[in-house]
């Protein structure tokens, strides 16, 4: 029997969902895919072994196809606060960027700008700078300070010219956590006329997020990094949508978003993807009978409260260790935090947490560019996410044994924040 629940955060409840918290790990590593409650695996299973076909009128198996797809695009549409009919799906956000880099570019040419920053994954790099060498156009990059881990908007507007067609930025760095002023960023895109690209794959796993407000015109994230299954979803508004003309097969559907869905959807996937926004939407059990997208805004209000909060005490207790350096500095981010300590290679802190029941990997995290211009090359450090699972006795097994691993702090800690020049007191 599932623990009794309250109207606030019963982390405890919460956790008792998740099957795979039974193995006994203490997981950190959220922010490369999460682990998912059982409702979702229901929803998965329970749509695998029920009579499905392709999307029709006719049979029972054909409307509930239909069903599935029409319930995922409104669950995403809550969660994102736009129209269902914003919302696309792909296989992943790599796939869905690479899908419209090929479609936006085709007018561009010699003479044309990008825009994208130090601070992305690579995923919301690598494609702007490939559709513009492929049509002669020119890339203009936007750095963040790596002292501080802050891309400002003065940074990402003074690379904006009359020439640039489109800006790429991050909602929050996969990295460090870093959440940009994307609001800020939209408005000096949209004064030249250039469209804003945001990768808030990272960030929508975490904040109450809501398309229209940050100004975004192309949003992408993945339902994986947010308690569902493997895919990728596009919000852009239909408007937008229905101006572009990608790539298709010449039976497939013309209509918006399917013009710009490769395939057979993966119609499982989908119902756990609706499976995985309910859930997230009862994190503190709102009234049932309040809209999902409030009952989303108050458990994303109150998954904020309970992460800063373990935060604050991890990041207190690992800044203190002997020769530890924090790579996430900046004022407004995720509960994410690169970090490496001297005399020990970042695998080795992941093999000997990973001996004490503590999944925390290590690496660069595709964030290519982002760990380069810290320095760190593509070791990168050691990262860890916290998500909606993880309590205290997580956030203690977690710095306990980096203590133990490391040593502990001296009378006076010695731990850093990266500076350009290679750390500073903290």
């Amino acid at each position: 029997m599932a623990p009794v629940a309250h109207s606030s955060y019963d982390v405890d409840r919460i956790r008792w969902h998740f099957p795979a918290l039974r193995e006994g790990a203490a997981h950190f590593d959220g922010p490369g895919g999460s682990q998912v409650p059982d409702a979702v695996a229901t929803a998965v299973v329970g749509t695998l072994t029920s009579a499905i076909s392709n999307r029709g009128t006719v049979t029972p198996a054909e409307r509930r196809a239909d069903r599935i797809v029409l319930a995922a695009r409104a669950a995403m549409a809550d969660l994102l606060a736009v129209d269902p009919g914003s919302v696309v799906f792909g296989r992943s956000a790599t796939e869905l960027t690479f899908h419209l880099a090929r479609t936006l570019s085709g007018d561009w040419g010699p003479g044309d700008e990008v825009v994208v920053t130090r601070l992305d994954h690579d995923a919301n790099v690598r494609p702007w700078v490939l559709a513009a060498e492929a049509r002669g156009a020119t890339v203009r990059w936007a750095e963040f300070d790596p002292a501080t881990g802050e891309l400002a908007p003065d940074a990402v507007g003074a690379v904006i010219t009359g020439r640039t067609r489109l800006v790429a930025v991050t909602a929050a760095s996969n990295l460090i956590g870093t959440r940009p002023d994307v609001r800020a960023v939209a408005d000096l895109a949209h004064a030249v006329g250039a469209l804003l690209w945001v990768d808030g794959v990272h960030a929508t796993a975490h904040v109450t997020t809501d398309v229209p407000a940050s100004g975004a015109d192309f949003w992408v994230c993945s339902p994986y990094k947010f308690l569902g299954p493997h895919l990728g979803v596009l919000a852009a508004a239909p408007g937008l949508l229905e101006t572009l003309h990608p790539d298709k097969l010449v039976p497939s559907s013309d209509a918006v978003p399917e013009r710009f869905e490769l395939g057979t959807l993966p119609y499982e996937l989908l119902a756990g993807t609706t499976a995985a926004v309910d859930f997230l939407a009862d994190l503190v059990l709102p009234d049932p009978s309040a809209p999902r997208r409030d009952r989303l805004v108050a458990s994303f209000t109150a998954l904020e409260e309970h992460e800063d909060a373990l935060l604050a005490t991890l990041e207190a207790r690992l800044r203190a260790i002997p020769g530890l350096t924090a790579y996430s500095n900046a004022k407004r981010r995720t509960p994410t935090l690169l970090v490496t300590v001297d005399g020990h290679d970042p695998q080795a802190l992941r093999a000997a947490l990973a001996e004490r029941g503590v999944n925390a990997p290590a690496g660069s995290f595709y964030a290519w560019e982002c760990s380069h211009h810290l320095g760190l090359g593509a070791a990168g450090g050691l990262r860890m996410g916290l998500a909606p699972y993880t309590d205290a006795d997580d956030v203690d097994r977690l710095a306990t044994g980096l203590e133990e691993i490391c040593g502990r702090a001296r009378a006076t800690p010695t731990a850093r924040s990266h500076s350009h020049t290679g750390g500073s007191v903290a």
